[in-house]
């Protein structure tokens, strides 16, 4: 029987870190859409503009950034195709490795984030205060 109850406060526990999420989501979503991006279009451009690369340089290859995003990477190349048709990023092909996509923050993407990252560190404040 504690085996069950155990479970059960673990099973509690995990949808509520879902709840969370996702209600997170929708308002970063409601919050972000006047400026033109969603929740998951903002986490890439925030990655984009730490500018700490494994390399260390301050464009990141498609997987690295799938990796910090947790997107799919074929979920993560229609998000970055469309940043890329809005001016907000830019891709081009790996130095090192030919197959290997780069991507980098333009000048509009970097103001664009710096516009928009206030009221997406006050959502967040806002939504994970406990």
């Amino acid at each position: 029987m504690g085996a069950n109850k155990s479970e059960r406060v673990l099973v509690e526990e995990w949808r509520d870190i879902l709840d969370v999420h996702a209600r997170t989501m929708c308002e970063l979503d409601r919050e972000l859409h006047p400026h033109g991006l969603g929740a998951s279009d903002f986490e890439v451009l925030d990655v984009l503009a730490e500018g700490v690369a494994q390399d260390g340089g301050c464009s990141y290859r498609v997987q690295e950034l799938a990796a910090r995003v947790h997107l799919s990477q074929s979920a993560l190349s229609r998000l970055i195709a469309r940043l890329e048709k809005d001016g907000l990023v830019t891709r081009g092909m790996c130095t090192e490795d030919r197959r290997g996509v780069r991507v980098a923050l333009t000048d509009e993407g970097r103001a664009r984030h710096a516009e928009v990252q206030p009221l997406q560190r006050a959502v967040l404040g806002r939504m994970l205060e406990r």
